[in-house]
């Protein structure tokens, strides 16, 4: 359906987030589709004084994605802030508003990325420009890196656009990505790190016959169960300080045999693992590389191990960035927040190979869900906490 909002909004507007969220809502911008959403952004960013580059990557066999990076300011040090406007489909059986209205139904923003994460966008357009309201522009800068595939496959975005910094000599002293990280409320929890998460498909080869006649097949699902054994015998790990328990989880157990006098030719398993900084991907398919030598009896040609890893483990230890989002969780709404490495994977696994970065933003309960809201009340409230970080951020650069 087409937008009902402007594709720009007016700098009277920006010092309230909800106008800027409702008019990002009301892009379609279903990943890769841009739809005009950075459109609005780069518009609300120039009303403010920022320089916007609009940035767009592909490579061969994958879509195009738009992305945005925005700066105001050319001194440093300069604060960062990340996101994205790509959303994932809004599915079927919308009850409270359509999906890209962008509604406000009994006090909650209703729309797909009101709370993952144009809502959270919002909050922090609104925050700067209260920040230039109250004090003038920063004696530093501040720069947004928004992407258009976070929710997609995550080629032609965040990395690019951080690959077009150390081209181009822009860089970010520190990074706060806005994704909705509180589970309950406001105040509840930063993300400091995130597990590394490796996916992996193992095909065990076999034999094809009777199962009358076994000693002239041989059965892979035998060597698959000894292998599912070995996997979940024994823990990965106990934790650490700042991570939980590294998590491998059977995804499917797949054999296409539908007769029931029939020995399968082979049996595929796939896998995830979620992993702490004791480990890295490379060490954990080497672990089950052996494991699957282990079941075949050293045989390599009765197996296929394909790992994919969608990230590394990575920690931003507590410091600077971590408490200065704290104290303002504490002076808004008083609450002391958990540093957290819990949940999925986010763009901060890019973002902290170039500096420090923490995850804080909305709360994440209806996020990807039918119906996606979040309480009006929230997007003031996180504009106030990042209205708190900038200017403690800024006060402290100046003294």
């Amino acid at each position: 359906m087409s937008s009902p909002f402007p594709t720009s909004v007016t700098v009277a507007d920006l010092s309230d987030p909800l106008p800027l969220a409702r008019a990002l809502i009301g892009r379609e911008s279903v990943t890769p589709v841009d739809a005009g959403a950075l459109d609005v952004l780069a518009g609300a960013l120039e009303s403010l004084g920022f320089v916007c580059h609009r940035l767009t990557f592909t490579e061969e066999g994958t879509d195009p994605v738009e992305n945005l990076f925005a700066r105001l300011g050319t001194e440093g040090p300069c604060f960062g802030y990340a996101g994205h406007t790509d959303v994932v489909p809004p599915g079927e059986g919308w009850s409270k508003a359509e999906p890209f209205s962008g509604a406000v139904v009994n006090g909650d923003l209703v729309g797909r990325g009101a709370a993952d994460m144009k809502g959270g966008i919002a909050c922090f357009v609104a925050a700067v420009a209260r920040l230039v309201e109250e004090r003038g522009a920063p004696k530093g800068s501040i720069a947004f890196l928004i992407t258009g595939d976070e929710e997609g496959p995550a080629i032609n975005g965040t990395r690019k656009v951080l690959d077009w910094m150390g081209e181009t000599g822009e860089r970010m002293d520190l990074c706060l990505v806005g994704e909705p990280t509180n589970p309950e409320g406001l105040g509840d929890m930063i993300k400091i790190g995130r597990r590394g998460s490796i996916n992996a498909t193992i095909v065990l080869k076999g034999r094809q016959g009777h199962v009358a006649y076994p000693h002239l097949a041989d059965n892979p699902m035998h060597r698959l169960s000894r292998l599912t054994g070995l996997l979940l015998e024994t823990p990965l790990d106990d934790g650490t300080d700042h991570f939980q328990p590294s998590s491998l989880q059977l995804t499917s157990i797949d054999v296409g045999n539908k007769a029931a006098n029939l020995i399968p030719g082979q049996a595929t398993l796939t896998l995830n693992i979620r992993f702490n900084d004791l480990h890295s991907g490379a060490d954990l398919a080497k672990m089950l590389r052996e494991k699957c030598l282990e079941v075949c009896d050293g045989d390599e040609s009765l197996f296929e191990l394909s790992p994919v890893i969608s990230g590394e483990s990575f920690l931003t230890p507590p410091g600077l960035l971590s408490d200065l989002i704290s104290k303002a969780c504490v002076a808004v709404t008083g609450r002391e927040p958990e540093l957290s490495t819990s949940g999925g994977t986010s763009d901060a696994r890019f973002i902290k190979d170039h500096c420090p970065v923490a995850e804080f933003g909305l709360v994440g309960q209806t996020m990807h869900k039918v119906d996606e809201r979040v309480p009006v009340t929230d997007l003031e409230g996180l504009t106030d906490i990042y209205l708190h970080i900038l200017m403690s951020y800024f006060g402290e650069s100046r003294s």
